[in-house]
């Protein structure tokens, strides 16, 4: 999937000029409709025309923002996703990778949360659509060929910030692949049980990955009986 073009106001210290905001409510109650729509109905069951006359805009108006309902239903996790990138960028230098990616991870849920007035929902919407993604099978599979490119980019971080070579060190591609592992884990513990944690914003998800985190290495290293 191509990286939408408003992703980047998902950043928030995005400072958005009169026309950028108005785009971006645009694109947030088409959004909106179409988690909606998709939790509601169903995301086969839905269609373009109903999200956009959800929101009160033409079909046209749709395609403005996303190239497809595919790509509608994934764009807040595209956004979360892209974030947690520009935030593990920017981890010190002194971090060990599985710190940074542990950090990174944090920030991301947080300052996501935090994004605007809205946050906590953006949040629990991403959550919701996790769920509705593990159910459906077009959305899974795309929603997995973007978790190999990010995989891919975030081993290429983590060998720039060693000085490794990843064509020929493994540990950037495997941790990459690992830590995707255990988000997804996370993701899917959040709706399965941590019930009560949608009421409580973002917190509630990294709690759940750093305990998870916190088990990686008992997980790869200690005798489990």
């Amino acid at each position: 999937m191509a990286p939408n073009p408003t992703a980047a106001a998902a950043h928030p210290c995005q400072v958005l000029g009169l026309r950028e905001r108005k785009k971006q409510r645009t694109r947030d109650a088409l959004l909106d409709a179409a988690h909606n729509l998709f939790l509601s109905r169903g995301y086969a069951a839905t269609t373009v025309d109903e999200i956009a006359a959800a929101v009160d805009v033409s079909q046209r108006t749709f395609f403005r923002y996303f190239a497809n309902k595919e790509e509608a239903a994934l764009a807040v996790l595209a956004d979360a996703e892209d974030f947690f990138i520009d935030c593990l960028r920017r981890r010190p230098p002194e971090e060990n990778p599985l710190q940074a990616l542990r950090s990174a991870i944090t920030a991301c849920w947080r300052g996501f949360g935090s994004t605007r007035d809205s946050g906590h929902r953006r949040v629990v919407a991403a959550l919701e659509l996790l769920q509705l993604i593990e159910t459906n099978p077009t959305l899974l599979a795309a929603h997995l060929r973007r978790t190999t490119e990010q995989e891919r980019v975030v081993a290429g971080i983590l060998a720039e910030r060693e000085g490794l070579d990843p064509a020929t060190d493994l540990r950037p591609r495997l941790l990459a692949a690992i830590f995707g592992a255990v988000l997804r884990v996370s993701h899917l513990a959040w709706s399965t049980v941590e019930e009560p944690a949608s009421d409580s914003g973002p917190e509630s998800m990294v709690a759940i990955i750093e305990r998870h985190v916190d088990q990686l290495a008992p997980a790869l290293a200690s005798d489990w009986r």
